[in-house]
C-alpha cells in the first residue's frame, strides 16, 4: 500500500542524520503491508552493496541483514553442512508467494520481532549473534535471544540498524529437527519449535519461538529425559510469555510446544542410537 506520510525517501549511501520520524527500508514486505503513520522518511538500505552471505576463515556464517529469504533458500540448498536442512525448513515456515521471497530479507525478519518469524527461529536454535550499527558506525553484538525483547520489540536503539548475524561454525555442523504447528493447513505459525544435538559433547537444545512473545532457547549437557525437558520449559517460560492471537490462545500454544518439544527430543534421541550403531558396525571401538 502506498505510506501517505512518507514525503522523502534516501539513499542509506548518502549517510544522512537521522531524525524523528525515520525509518529504515530493507525489503519492505512489512513495512508497505500496513499504515505506518509515524513514518516521514524512508532511508534505502538495498543499495548498500552488502554480501548477502560470507563464509569465515573461522567456518562461521554471516548473513548481510539485506540478504533476501530466495537467497538464504538457493544457498542453503547447495550447502552440504549438517545443520543446512533447517535453513529451507525455516525459509517456507514463511508459506509466502516468490514475490515476498525475492523482497523479503533476513534482517526485516528480525527486526519486525514477530514471533512468528521463522528467521528469527533460524538465527536462534543455530545461536546466532546480531550486529547492530550505530549512527556513528559504532558496532554491538547482542545473541538473537537478547536481540528479540519480546512481540514487535528488539532491542535495536534510536537510528541504530541491523548489519548482519553470524552463525558460529560450531553450530552449522549440529544435528537438527523441526516441527511447526499451526491452525490451519496454510497459516501462521502458531509454535515452531527446533532441537539441535552436538555430535562432539551430546550436548542438546531446544529452541521454542511462536508459541512464545519473543525466543527461548534451552541448552543442555546431556540430552534430557521427557520429565526434565517438560520442567525445564515451564520454568524458562513464564505463563504471561506464550503469545496470545487470532491464531492461538497461550494454552493451546504451550500444550502444542510442549508435545513439539517432546518429538523433538525422541527424533534426535533415536538418530543418536542409529549413529551409534552404525559406528560399531563399522568397527568404532566406543
Amino acid at each position: 500500500m502506498d505510506l501517505h506520510t512518507v514525503i522523502e525517501v534516501r539513499d542509506a549511501r548518502d549517510r544522512v542524520p537521522w531524525r524523528p520520524g525515520d525509518g529504515w527500508l530493507g525489503g519492505g514486505t512489512y513495512l508497505f503491508s500496513e499504515p505506518q503513520p509515524h513514518l516521514r522518511r524512508l532511508i534505502d538500505l538495498s543499495r548498500m552493496g552488502w554480501t548477502p552471505l560470507q563464509e569465515h576463515a573461522d567456518g562461521s556464517l554471516e548473513t548481510a541483514a539485506t540478504c533476501t529469504i530466495a537467497q538464504l533458500s538457493r544457498w542453503a540448498r547447495q550447502a552440504s553442512f549438517p545443520a543446512a536442512p533447517l535453513f529451507e525448513q525455516c525459509c517456507r515456515a514463511f508459506l509466502a508467494s516468490f514475490k515476498i521471497w525475492n523482497m523479503a530479507t533476513v534482517g526485516g525478519n528480525l527486526c519486525n520481532a514477530l514471533p512468528a518469524g521463522p528467521m528469527i527461529s533460524l538465527t536462534a536454535a543455530l545461536d546466532g549473534t546480531c550486529l547492530p550499527q550505530g549512527q556513528d558506525g559504532t558496532p554491538r553484538r547482542l545473541k538473537v535471544t537478547d536481540f528479540v525483547t519480546g512481540a514487535g520489540q528488539k532491542a535495536l536503539r534510536e537510528g541504530e540498524l541491523l548489519r548482519s548475524v553470524t552463525l558460529p561454525a560450531r553450530s552449522l555442523a549440529l544435528r537438527t529437527a523441526f516441527r511447526q504447528a499451526s491452525l490451519y493447513g496454510l497459516g501462521r505459525s502458531a509454535a515452531l519449535v527446533i532441537g539441535t544435538a552436538d555430535p562432539v559433547d551430546t550436548s542438546f537444545a531446544l529452541t521454542v519461538t511462536a508459541a512464545t512473545v519473543r525466543p527461548f532457547r534451552l541448552w543442555f549437557p546431556l540430552p534430557p529425559s521427557a520429565a526434565r525437558l517438560r520442567a525445564a520449559i515451564e520454568q524458562a517460560v513464564p505463563d504471561d510469555a506464550w503469545f496470545d492471537d487470532i491464531h492461538g490462545l497461550p494454552a493451546w500454544r504451550r500444550h502444542m510446544a510442549l508435545r513439539l518439544a517432546e518429538e523433538i527430543r525422541r527424533e534426535l534421541a533415536d538418530r543418536a542410537d542409529l549413529a551409534d550403531r552404525a559406528d560399531l558396525e563399522e568397527g568404532d571401538p566406543r
